[in-house]
This record gives structure tokens, C-alpha cells and sequence, in this order.
């Protein structure tokens, strides 16, 4: 099949979300992980490629969305979305507005959006500002996130230094008059050279009239709710016809294993609900792993019957974070814990785990490519943007679920597992 919209997300948490919410329309959505290395082949009306390139140096984070859209436009697609978080994770260096203009330099387009709000998760946009629920982004706990912390929840001010050419906002009073009100912005923008535009966005209903202005976008920005409306748009001209059919669920041994990297508030919260359930869990400290490696966390998890889900963790309050990037630097201290939880990702299925809840998006990037998973299948959600996934890992089926750090409730790593136990008996 022809490709109609080709998605590129920065992480893979941020990809199953993109995935999960556009496959609600019911039209197919195939998630590839990592630009695949072939020509396309098998193709879906809507094609996903997950890259790990968030916090990448910039000249690499350009050069694989480059290669990346380079596939995508093989494959057909002509309409296409860079998907970051809805946190606007980013330094002042980068990676958002460098890799925005470089696709648009590349597909000769003159003005594009960015509209991270994603209403159902409690991020909005007001004036140009984003909102984490009733926190401006730099009083909510993004303030200390270990990589790309968040220190001004002004958007305009945080993608100014990004890019070359002239940053704009199209804000609430405008959307809520409705898509032709906000394409008239839009254009009347353009024609002033902005060409980078801050949408405003609070609830649902403006990232519907977000999408109707800008379904003939050449390129659209954003978190992954706003893109979520451009299939039943497309759908309802016969741009796009629906041919999905569910993701089956694979026959999986009992066997899992959760594996948590994310020091997001919401994650704490869930691991302190996890191991209050009485889970088995073993911490990771990164000082430890440095001076130790994972040999004793390798022994641990060899010891425990997987099927009681065993917790394997280096979630850690803000202090204990710069406490060790203070010793180990930022990306050392990260390193460290990206590969300790890969190496035990793949001796979780070595063991028979077949189900893995994995939490982070630096986290996620390094298992999948650990577990060597090249696709996905897009199943139900357990929470908003949190699909379960299905792939072959290893000449192993196995059930697959990325969190972003942010997202889910706090019983989210046993509802995770209860959601696809339902599934099964569905």
C-alpha cells in the first residue's frame, strides 16, 4: 500500500504513542524501529519510524530524520509529522528546531506548526505557554528532569534560539474561532516570513480545528495528539480507507518483567505502587553499576520466578540524579543505566519473559534495540498513548508496552500487565 502519512518521532515511547493514538481511526499504522535498512516493502497508509535521537548531538539528530524521511517519501508519502514529547523536551541547542528545518528545507516547505498539547495527559498551550495540568512547564517536576530540563514554559522563547528564521504564535483566540480563522493566521504569518508557528491548544476540540487547518500541511510538528484527528480527516474525503484489522494477541508464556529507567514524577509514583503491592523489585544505582557492573542484578532477576513480574529499577529522586551525574556526568550516569537495563532485558526473555512494561523513553530506545525488535504491532491502549505492542524478538513472540516517563496512572505497571491478561482471555 501507498503511504499517505509518514510520522518521525525522536523516541520510542513517543512513537507507540503517535501509533496508538492514529490507529484509533482504525486505518493501519505500522511502527518501524530505526530507519529499516531495506527499501520499503509492506507497507501501511501510515508508516512510523521511532528514532533515539532526543537528546542525539544535533548534526546526528538532522542526519537520521534526514534518512528517515528519506525512507517515509520512498514509500509513498507525500504529508509528514515530527513527533516530539509533549513536554517539549529540548535544550537551547536543540534537537527540535534544527531537525524541524531541516526537514522543511528539505521538503521546500515555508511554514510549519508546533502544537505539543495533548489535553488527555494534562498538557495544554495558552499564549504561547505550555502548561504540565495547572503548572506552567517550569514549576512542574519537568523543572528536573535529568537530560533536558525545563526551565521556561514559554515555547516561543525555547525554539527561538533554535532556529534560523522567525518564530510566531497562533494563539487561543484565533483557534477558537474556528480552521478557517487559524489558516488566515497562518497565512497572514507567512506572509511576514514567520515561519515557525506556536499553536495554542486546551482542549480537544482545538487540536481538531488544528488539524482541519493544516491537513495539507507539507509538514506538521507536535505531540502526537495533534496529529491524532488527520486520519478521520482523510478518511472522510477518501484520502485514506480503513484497513486495519487489530492487532491479535500472540500465545505467550506467562513469564514478565518490568524495567524502569524514567525518574519522571509520575514513574516514582509508580514504582513506589508496584513494590507497595509486595512486586519483587531490585534498584540499579548508577554509582554502583560503574564501580560493579550488573552482575548482581543479573544474579537477582536469575533467581526470580517471572511470574510474578519482577521489578528492575534505577527511578530515583531528584537528588540522588544529580548526586550521580555530579560524580559520573549526565550521559555517563544515563549510559550506565540504558545498558544495565538492555543487558537485563535480554536475559528477562533468555528466562522466558514474554510480556515486558518498560518505562522511559531513553530506557525504551535501549531495550528495544537490545530485544532487537524492528516493528510493531499496535495493540489497545492501556492508558491514553500507551499501547501494548506485539514483535518478534529473537525468534520469540512477545508483548511489548513503552511508557513515557509521564504518562499512565500510578497503578500503571500492574494495570499494564492486568490490561494484556485481559486481552488474552478476550
Amino acid at each position: 500500500m501507498t503511504t499517505v502519512l509518514g510520522c518521525i518521532a525522536d523516541d520510542f515511547t513517543g512513537a507507540t504513542d503517535l501509533a496508538g493514538l492514529l490507529a484509533r481511526s482504525g486505518v493501519r499504522v505500522s511502527l518501524r524501529m530505526g530507519v529499516p535498512d531495506g527499501p520499503p516493502s509492506d507497507t501501511a497508509a501510515v508508516e512510523v519510524i521511532a528514532l533515539k535521537c532526543r537528546t542525539a548531538p544535533v548534526a546526528e539528530a538532522v542526519a537520521e530524520t534526514r534518512r528517515a524521511l528519506s525512507w517515509l517519501q520512498a514509500a509513498g508519502a507525500r504529508r509528514f509529522f515530527w513527533k516530539y514529547c509533549s513536554t517539549f523536551d529540548s535544550t537551547a541547542k536543540g534537537n527540535i528546531g534544527p531537525v524541524a528545518e531541516a526537514l522543511m528545507a528539505d521538503l521546500g516547505a515555508e511554514q510549519t506548526i508546533y502544537c505539543p498539547a495533548f489535553p488527555e495527559n494534562g498538557r495544554s498551550i495558552f499564549m504561547g505557554n505550555l502548561f504540565v495540568g495547572r503548572q506552567p512547564l517550569a514549576e512542574s517536576p519537568m523543572k528536573d528532569h535529568p537530560l533536558t530540563p525545563m526551565r521556561d514554559s514559554n515555547l516561543m522563547r525555547l525554539l527561538a534560539p533554535q532556529v534560523t528564521r522567525p518564530v510566531g504564535l497562533a494563539d487561543r483566540l484565533t483557534v477558537a474561532q474556528g480552521a478557517e480563522a487559524l489558516k488566515a493566521e497562518l497565512d497572514r504569518l507567512a506572509g511576514e516570513g514567520v515561519a515557525h508557528v506556536v499553536v495554542d491548544a486546551v482542549a480537544d476540540e482545538d487540536l481538531s480545528t488544528i488539524a482541519q487547518a493544516c491537513r495539507d500541511m507539507g509538514l506538521m510538528t507536535g505531540g502526537s495528539a495533534v496529529a491524532a484527528p488527520l486520519p478521520a480527516l482523510w478518511l472522510a474525503d477518501g484520502t485514506l480507507s480503513a484497513d486495519a484489522k487489530a492487532a491479535s494477541v500472540p500465545d505467550l508464556d506467562a513469564g514478565a518483567v518490568v524495567l524502569s529507567g524514567s525518574c519522571s514524577a509520575m514513574t516514582r509514583a509508580q514504582v513506589a505502587d508496584y513494590t507497595g503491592r509486595g512486586r519483587p523489585a531490585f534498584r540499579l544505582d548508577p554509582l554502583a553499576l560503574e564501580a560493579e557492573g550488573p552482575q548482581a542484578a543479573l544474579d537477582w532477576l536469575a533467581a526470580q520466578d517471572l511470574g510474578g513480574a519482577p521489578l528492575l529499577y534505577a527511578t530515583a529522586e531528584p537528588e540522588d540524579v544529580r548526586a550521580a551525574q555530579d560524580k559520573l556526568g549526565t550521559a555517563r550516569a544515563g549510559e550506565i543505566v540504558e545498558r544495565a537495563l538492555a543487558r537485563l532485558a535480554v536475559a528477562a526473555r533468555e528466562q522466558g519473559a514474554r510480556r515486558f512494561v518498560v518505562a522511559g523513553g531513553e530506557t525504551s530506545g535501549a531495550v528495544t534495540q537490545a530485544l532487537a525488535v524492528t516493528r510493531l504491532d499496535i495493540g489497545r491502549e492501556i492508558a491514553p498513548g500507551v499501547p501494548w505492542c506485539f514483535a518478534d524478538s529473537g525468534g520469540k513472540q512477545i508483548a511489548i508496552t513503552l511508557k513515557s516517563g509521564n504518562f499512565g496512572a500510578q497503578d500503571f505497571f500492574a494495570g499494564a500487565l492486568d490490561t494484556l491478561a485481559a486481552l488474552e482471555a478476550a
